[in-house]
């Protein structure tokens, strides 16, 4: 299969590293330009040097998508410089975490503050919420667009110590599902990816017996690579994807039915 976006424009948030790295250099190598938003500059402008570098159309544009001005600001560039918004991908996100409470020899000490709470709920849940509703407008004017969330295999399952991550990642799910059903007849679809674990740089700095746990309890035999991931969200971009609507589809190599 042959995915050409050649005359689409794509953004994709969080696109400085990781997962989003590997989707920005997916689009871009099917023939997307693709605006790479960041809020680390620093990061995003020698990624997307190295991706120029390799005659891919990329541009970087520093956006923290918790700031709904700057978020409107990035829309209004990269329209400019890149051309209208075919394709967004909600892929920024950040953990803290930590339990509800912690038990320490019988006594009930605090745990997850409010402010690791609402951290991660404005960027992986309210920042999907702002980037989306600054970029369907121009969607709904072409009735045309696609736009893919990142979920995490955790937000069916819950996992320990990231109450504040599932939440968010579960709410992603349920608004994927409502925006489907109120864009779809407007030509766009809306779906999510729920990756489970995932070889970052964040996994690589877990403690080796961890990660052979992670292996342990995945059918596959081993952990995602960023570019698995990515490949699913170029599939959903493209017009192969074009019935499905409302999905969430796990890339975590059997995990879920391993544990």
């Amino acid at each position: 299969m042959h995915i050409n976006l050649t005359g689409r424009v794509a953004v994709v948030t969080g696109g400085a590293n990781g997962i989003g790295l590997a989707t920005v250099r997916r689009l871009a190598e099917s023939g997307a330009t693709v605006a790479m938003w960041d809020r680390v500059a620093e990061t995003g402008e020698a990624a997307t040097a190295e991706l120029v570098a390799d005659a891919l159309t990329v541009s970087f544009f520093a956006v923290d998508v918790t700031d709904k001005t700057g978020v409107s600001d990035a829309v209004k560039a990269t329209t400019a410089r890149c051309g209208v918004i075919d394709i967004l991908v909600n892929n920024a996100g950040i953990t803290r975490d930590a339990q509800l409470v912690k038990v320490k020899n019988g006594a009930v000490e605090p745990g997850m503050s409010d402010s690791d709470f609402d951290d991660v709920i404005a960027v992986n849940l309210k920042g999907v919420f702002t980037c989306t509703g600054a970029v369907v407008p121009g969607m709904i004017e072409r009735h045309w667009g696609r736009i893919v969330n990142a979920s995490s295999v955790v937000a069916l399952n819950g996992n320990f110590g990231q109450t504040n991550y599932v939440a968010s990642k579960a709410g992603v799910i349920g608004m994927t599902q409502v925006w489907a059903r109120e864009l779809g007849k407007r030509g766009i679809t809306v779906n999510a990816v729920a990756p489970g674990f995932i070889a970052t740089e964040m996994t690589g700095r877990m403690p080796p017996a961890t990660l052979d746990g992670m292996r342990s309890h995945t059918p596959a035999g081993r952990l995602g690579t960023p570019e698995d991931v990515a490949a699913l969200y170029c599939f959903l971009a493209s017009d192969y994807a074009a019935f499905i609507n409302g999905a969430v589809i796990t890339v975590d190599g059997g995990l879920v039915i391993g544990t």
